[in-house]
């Protein structure tokens, strides 16, 4: 079953708005806008029946996702002065404590004292989608796999078009292992101790001769704790041709703690391999995604969205957003900003128990590492993913150690 690209012209269908979404965490990528909003609509098609017994629309499997600066370029306040990063985020944590919906929660949100007021087409960046371009089911079907394509464009103000671009972090595997010097500086750039450092934090911003235009992120592709599933065979066992070697890895991690950096993440050979595809678009969406995507949004056309069975947002979305708020709450304070994050598996807490026995963080269904016998013989870089009292971590890979937060014994 391939994407019918007949549905982005007909009169049928339409981009509906499925969420709005603050992005201001990641204000290290470019300071001067404050970070980013994303609006995120969905293609539905209008006039379908719904489906299913709670009235869900007949959304279809592609996300576009209009990224704005927060902040545009010499942008002004309503009253004249100089608009601030700090004012804005200001803004979105004053909306969090509205109870408004609806016409209601639009109206205010673009009011003249509203987070969206702010924003106007000098705040436009980019364009990312994410479309399911192919649906495999093999006979028997006994087993499917979907194929969702990746892509960016990023908006030319002069020309006022959109022109594809490479994806962040996206390492264009193909390229590297094709082109012996390409390699050699790839691996040269990530192994300084600096960059390794900015790659352990998840803040790492990889030059663009490195990167892909576009990422093909295939689901299910094994237990996404498995060592299958973070690798892009970019490290040694990991398949032919492979960028780096363990004794590289081991190496540079011996040279940046020689020169006093402290690694947060990465402090091991497969914390190495999990960051390096945790950074990655394609990795990012197969690593607690919903099928393809993170974000498909509350269903707000269904006859009954508050019935709806249709997840509007995915573990490792919810599990962010203690780090995102405590962020964004340090730009409107004019603190010093931490902009580092952990694995996508595992959400960043900074001291936070709010997701404490939650699938979000160590409760049923959260991902773990199942500790060996040896003390020795266990990963440093996991040695915090345990499970919350009353369960246990169930390996589902024995090669990684791997596993769930279940009851009973591991």
């Amino acid at each position: 079953q391939l994407f019918d690209r007949d549905q982005l012209y007909s009169q049928a269908h339409r981009f509906v708005l499925a969420g709005i979404v603050n992005r201001m965490d990641r204000a290290f990528v470019s300071p001067s806008g404050c970070g980013e909003i994303r609006l995120i609509y969905r293609l539905t098609e209008m006039d379908a029946p719904p489906v299913g017994d709670h009235g869900a629309s007949a959304r279809l499997p592609m996300t576009l996702n209009l990224v704005l600066k927060a902040k545009a370029d010499n942008a002004i306040d309503g009253k004249g002065a100089a608009l601030t990063c700090a004012a804005i985020a200001g803004r979105w944590l004053d909306s969090a404590n509205w109870s408004l919906t609806g016409t209601a929660l639009a109206e205010k949100l673009t009011a003249e004292d509203g987070p969206l007021a702010l924003i106007g087409p000098d705040n436009i960046e980019r364009i990312e989608t994410n479309i399911q371009i192919a649906h495999v089911t093999p006979s028997p079907a006994r087993e499917f796999r979907t194929d969702y394509l990746l892509k960016i464009f990023d908006y030319n103000p002069q020309s006022k078009t959109f022109e594809e671009a490479t994806l962040e972090d996206q390492i264009d595997r193909e390229r590297l292992v094709s082109d012996e010097k390409l390699r050699a500086d790839f691996k040269a750039w990530l192994l300084d101790p600096a960059h390794l450092s900015e790659f352990d934090r998840g803040t790492v911003l990889i030059p663009k001769e490195f990167l892909a235009t576009r990422a093909i992120a295939s689901t299910p592709i094994g237990f996404s704790g498995s060592p299958s599933q973070p690798a892009f065979g970019l490290v040694q066992g990991e398949g032919e041709s492979p960028v780096f070697s363990r004794e590289d890895v081991v190496t540079a991690l011996q040279k940046a703690a020689e020169r006093g950096i402290s690694l947060q993440n990465i402090r091991s050979v497969a914390g190495f391999e999990r960051r390096l595809n945790d950074i990655t678009c394609a990795g990012c969406h197969q690593t607690r995604g919903i099928g393809g995507f993170h974000f498909p949004g509350v269903d707000w056309m269904a006859t009954n969205p508050s019935n709806t069975l249709i997840v509007p947002a995915s573990p490792h979305f919810f599990g962010d957003q203690v780090r995102r708020r405590d962020i964004l709450t340090e730009i409107r304070d004019g603190k010093q900003v931490d902009y580092s994050r952990g694995f996508s598996e595992r959400p960043q807490l900074r001291g936070s128990p709010e997701l404490a026995g939650t699938e979000y963080d160590d409760g049923w269904g959260a991902h773990c590492y199942g500790l060996h016998a040896k003390t020795a013989d266990n990963d440093h870089s996991f040695l915090s993913w345990g499970c919350a009292k009353g369960l246990a971590c169930q390996v589902m890979s024995e090669a990684s150690h791997m596993g769930m937060c279940f009851v009973g014994n591991r």
